[in-house]
């Protein structure tokens, strides 16, 4: 079997060592699987690229893609499947640079290619390594996730997976610029096996999301994977009116029955702030899809290489 692995790296120096040790332990587990490993340096402003071109100077298996820039973790992974692809690979399995999609698992994704799946994912079952408003805020984006997409997620499945050739060949056929691959890799179906797994804090290094990012990222996926989202301004409009009825049928009773004088400013203000609020949040929903389709008329290339090393 011809494997490759791909790992997308911006600014891991630091885990590169560690990593490589971990990878060396493991892959010499699959004596009947030649492997290569495929680092996809993002743009990296530390010496992590140096140290990338270290070890492919020592070992043939290790390949290097270096983006011009930072593109971002979802270019990344995509140049890199790209670049698989087109080495006749028989499958491929991505992991994170940072160990805490442990290598580990890949004897277990192998596996799975054997049983005749095509594409197996990392499920996180304990993810204590995380602070407490990152679990929950990760539960909901699911749930809400789920409830308006159309092709649902797995609940804490990542981007550490399996994709057999024919699974990645589908993937690279969806040409979208603004890429939210979860919901890609959800998209293209295929026969999938889960592979639970717990998930460890980083061996090194510092994340490289805040929740700035984190938050964008998340509406980004929102967007990309339904359309759904654009009709919230017209159900939020619904409930207003209608709202809005009842309340003046409301005032119109009391005024009729017990002469009460009509409600003022109080009323007054809280009816058009929330409206007010309703309109400025359909509007930021409409801007959000019409800057995604702004950038798919730009058709401007997912990333630009660099240099490749031994690719």
């Amino acid at each position: 079997m011809n494997l490759t692995l791909i790992i997308p790296a911006y600014n891991e120096s630091e885990m590169i060592p560690i990593l490589w040790e971990k990878l060396n332990t493991t892959l010499a587990q699959l004596t009947d699987v030649q492997a290569h490993i495929l680092f996809v340096n993002d743009g990296s402003a530390d010496d992590t690229l140096l140290k990338l071109k270290q070890l492919a100077a020592q070992d043939s298996r290790v390949q290097i893609i270096s983006l011009s820039r930072n593109f971002g973790k979802e270019a990344a992974m995509t140049a890199g499947i790209e670049a698989a692809v087109s080495q006749q690979t028989d499958g491929i399995i991505i992991l994170d640079a940072d160990l805490q999609d442990p290598p580990e698992l890949i004897p277990q994704f192998v596996e799975k290619y054997r049983q005749g799946f095509e594409v197996a994912y990392g499920v996180r079952t304990d993810r204590a390594s995380d602070s407490f408003l990152k679990r929950v805020t990760a539960n909901g984006f699911y749930r809400v996730y789920n409830l308006l997409a159309d092709s649902p997620l797995v609940p804490h499945a990542g981007d550490c997976r399996f994709l057999s050739r024919r699974a990645a060949e589908a993937l690279l056929r969806l040409p979208e610029r603004e890429r939210f691959m979860k919901g890609l890799f959800a998209w293209i179906g295929f026969k999938s096996a889960p592979i639970p797994f717990a998930r460890q804090a980083r061996a090194a290094g510092r994340t490289k999301w805040n929740y700035f990012q984190l938050t964008r990222f998340a509406l980004q996926g929102l967007t990309a994977g339904s359309t759904s989202v654009l009709k919230l301004g017209t159900y939020l409009g619904v409930v207003v009116s209608i709202g809005s009825v009842c309340f003046a049928a409301w005032v119109a009773f009391k005024k009729i029955m017990f002469g009460n004088p009509v409600s003022g400013y109080a009323s007054l203000m809280v009816a058009i702030l929330f409206c007010s609020g309703v309109q400025l949040i359909s509007l930021g929903i409409l801007g959000e899809y019409i800057g995604r389709i702004f950038m798919e008329t730009k058709q401007r290339p997912l990333y630009i290489i660099d240099e490749k090393i031994n690719c």
